[in-house]
């Protein structure tokens, strides 16, 4: 069992090295939410290409949990990877000025996502680094996700791992317990979970 998880281990660091190196960037550029997914795609970069060429940024709102900041600042440093955190209520006020903006959780919820993908296309673009997505296997299934956000990147390297393998791996990767082990979360709204939102746990889903 351990030979075999080590085995598929090997083949994602390996497909991540086979895109940037076909790619002529020079590095990828990552969001750390602080959650599992994000925690482990960063540990596969870092290992597949060295942790100096893997750049992590941090999204929060006002309504984000700052312990998920903390935890992907914690990560990030055990990694040795280069770490920022941006906060994208400045640019989701500038929408709040559209006319007929609408305010929902809805709406709200996909507009940061959103913008979240457009600030780590920016650093991509101007940095020549590749954007890492972080979307898994059951999320992608379930088409829980929001299209042009967290399912738009260069390479998913963990999309083809449903939740349960997502965490089987992180143990095993060494990925911090607090993240391991806290809820999922989009950060979408305050008290906002993944499994509260679609109304199954991700066993279940699986």
């Amino acid at each position: 069992m351990a030979a075999e998880l080590g085995c598929r281990m090997g083949q994602v660091e390996q497909m991540i090295r086979y895109a940037y190196w076909n790619s002529g960037c020079s590095g990828i550029v990552i969001g750390v939410s602080g959650g599992v997914d994000s925690a482990l795609a960063a540990a596969f970069c870092c290992r597949a290409i060295g942790s100096d060429k893997v750049h992590g940024l941090s999204l929060p709102t006002s309504v984000s949990n700052p312990q998920d900041v903390r935890d992907a600042q914690e990560l990030c440093a055990m990694l040795g990877m280069e770490h920022r955190v941006i906060s994208i209520d400045p640019m989701l006020a500038a929408f709040a000025t559209l006319p007929g903006f609408v305010e929902s959780l809805y709406l709200l919820g996909n507009l940061m996502a959103r913008i979240r993908m457009t600030v780590l296309y920016y650093h991509a673009n101007r940095d020549h680094r590749l954007v890492c997505g972080t979307s898994n296997r059951s999320e992608c299934m379930l088409g829980y996700c929001t299209k042009y956000g967290d399912n738009a990147a260069d390479f998913q390297p963990i999309i083809h791992l449903y939740k349960t393998e997502v965490y089987e791996m992180a143990k095993e990767m060494k990925i911090p317990t607090p993240i391991i082990e806290k809820t999922p979360s989009a950060g979408l709204w305050a008290g906002q979970s993944d499994e509260g939102e679609i109304g199954l746990s991700y066993a279940e889903i699986d």
